[in-house]
């Protein structure tokens, strides 16, 4: 499929459906659907319209050969996209991540398979372009326990290979920060900029799934509009060095999002993590803007990130699957 075609598949009551590739003036068909499979397949993954426009301008996408949406007349009933990062995971693995839905009135018909069919062969193709014979793997969400996304997934020799938990804490009142020795706990500016995505790759160089961020990406994650830097913790040492960090978002109003959090290694052991997510929970709670702040945290983390989120009252909201199915060498 190129940029300027469409095809139509037929459909049961002899209508056919029509799929072509996602565009800017398909952003709020787009956006409904999305916050549809966020309410009945209840990952709670919404988005705004604002933020997935944002998303068809990433670098290294292109929305005429790394989408397709599929429509019932004027309503968007499906749609799947690709993104491959340009630099490896902490293995040397290439990774193709595919992600999409079906609406819950249009399921059972093969849609999704369909929807594979189509896009797996282009997130093949570009992690050929750009991990050449490199070890890859192509990897999906798999929704919650028992979801129709795992079995589907299941069917076409993807594996559950993380759990994924969803926790929650309510911003109810201001909490005390530690202070750290010679450290200076701040909110990120674009000063911060590179001395973060430095801190962030060496803090997650062996972490499962993780790869170096390049300064193009980091700068689309550092200036999304989704960002809330005035509610993000940086710890800096007396060179000014980001040792840990607390980077957040807001995509659902009055619920922030924690996106990352990391300790340099070398830094590790003397709670700065604790200390910046503590600041951030005080200025999201003390702003008035939020009601809760949400992160997500690898199950199977070696860091001990959970107990960390537990210690400072974080509770379980759900646990979602990642899928992968490895390409062959």
């Amino acid at each position: 499929m190129t940029e300027t075609t469409t095809q139509t598949t037929d459909r049961p009551g002899g209508t056919a459906y029509r799929w072509a590739p996602l565009s800017e003036a398909d952003v709020p068909a787009w956006a409904e659907l999305v916050n549809h499979l966020a309410r009945v397949d209840g990952t709670e993954e919404f988005y705004r319209e604002e933020d997935l426009r944002e998303e068809l301008t990433f670098s290294g996408f292109d929305p005429g050969r790394d989408s397709v949406a599929v429509w019932d007349g004027d309503v968007m009933v499906a749609f799947t996209t690709v993104s491959v990062p340009r630099t490896p995971d902490h293995e040397g693995s290439g990774r193709g991540y595919l992600d999409g839905g079906v609406h819950a009135d249009h399921r059972r018909r093969g849609l999704g398979r369909a929807l594979l069919d189509r896009m797996e062969p282009r997130a093949v193709e570009l992690v050929g372009e750009r991990h050449g014979t490199a070890p890859a793997y192509l990897r999906a969400g798999g929704g919650l326990h028992g979801s129709s996304a795992s079995a589907m997934l299941a069917r076409r020799g993807y594996r559950v290979v993380r759990y994924y938990n969803e926790l929650v804490r309510p911003l109810d009142g201001p909490v005390e920060v530690p202070p750290v020795e010679g450290v200076t706990l701040v909110s990120p500016g674009a000063e911060h900029e590179e001395a973060v995505r430095l801190a962030h790759n060496d803090a997650f160089r062996d972490h499962w799934g993780s790869g170096e961020q390049s300064a193009e990406s980091w700068h689309e994650r550092w200036t999304g509009r989704a960002a809330r830097g005035d509610v993000s913790t940086v710890a800096l040492d007396v060179d000014g060095r980001a040792l840990a960090y607390v980077l957040c978002a807001e995509w659902v109003d009055r619920e922030l999002y924690v996106n990352l959090v990391g300790t340099v290694r070398d830094a590790r052991g003397r709670g700065l993590a604790r200390a910046a997510l503590l600041r951030t929970i005080d200025l999201a709670a003390r702003s008035g803007a939020y009601d809760t702040i949400e992160l997500g945290v690898d199950s199977e983390n070696p860091s001990g990130a959970t107990r960390l989120y537990e210690n400072v009252g974080f509770t379980l909201k759900h646990q979602v699957l990642a899928m992968q199915r490895d390409l062959p060498l």
